[in-house]
C-alpha cells in the first residue's frame, strides 16, 4: 500500500478547519480602542503555561504585545482573544488606535439606543 503524504497547503487547510475553543476575550480593549486590523499568532509555551490556559486561568486585561523590526506610529498592538485551535494556543492581536473620552461616551450611547430599540421591537 502506498504511503500517504500531505503537502503544506493540505496541512494548513486542515488546521484552518480545526475546532476553536475560546479561552478568554479582552473586552476592555474593545472599550478603550478602535480595532483597525487583527492578526492571528501562535504562542510558544511550556507545559505548565499551556495547562493553565486549558484550565481557563488567563487574564488579558492590561496585556500588551511588542512589534519587532519597526513600529506602527500612533497604533498599539493589543491581545484581543486567546483560544485553542487544533490543540495549539493562538492569540488574536489587534492593531488598535486609542479612543478619546467622547468616543467612549458615544459608543455607550449607541449601545443604549440599540438596546432600547430591541426592547420596543420585542414588545410590539
Amino acid at each position: 500500500m502506498p504511503k500517504q503524504t500531505t503537502t503544506r497547503n493540505e496541512a494548513r487547510s486542515s488546521s484552518d478547519n480545526a475546532p476553536i475553543k475560546v479561552i478568554t476575550v479582552n473586552r476592555q480593549a474593545y472599550h478603550d480602542y478602535f480595532v483597525e486590523r487583527t492578526i492571528e499568532a501562535g504562542i510558544a509555551l511550556s507545559g505548565t503555561e499551556i495547562k493553565s490556559i486549558r484550565e481557563g486561568k488567563v487574564n488579558l486585561r492590561g496585556a500588551y504585545a511588542i512589534a519587532r523590526n519597526g513600529e506602527t506610529k500612533g497604533l498599539t498592538l493589543i491581545p484581543l482573544k486567546l483560544y485553542l485551535k487544533g490543540g495549539k494556543a493562538k492569540i488574536e492581536l489587534g492593531l488598535c488606535r486609542g479612543k478619546k473620552l467622547y468616543d467612549k461616551r458615544e459608543a455607550i450611547a449607541e449601545r443604549d439606543v440599540k438596546r432600547e430599540m430591541e426592547r420596543v421591537i420585542r414588545k410590539g
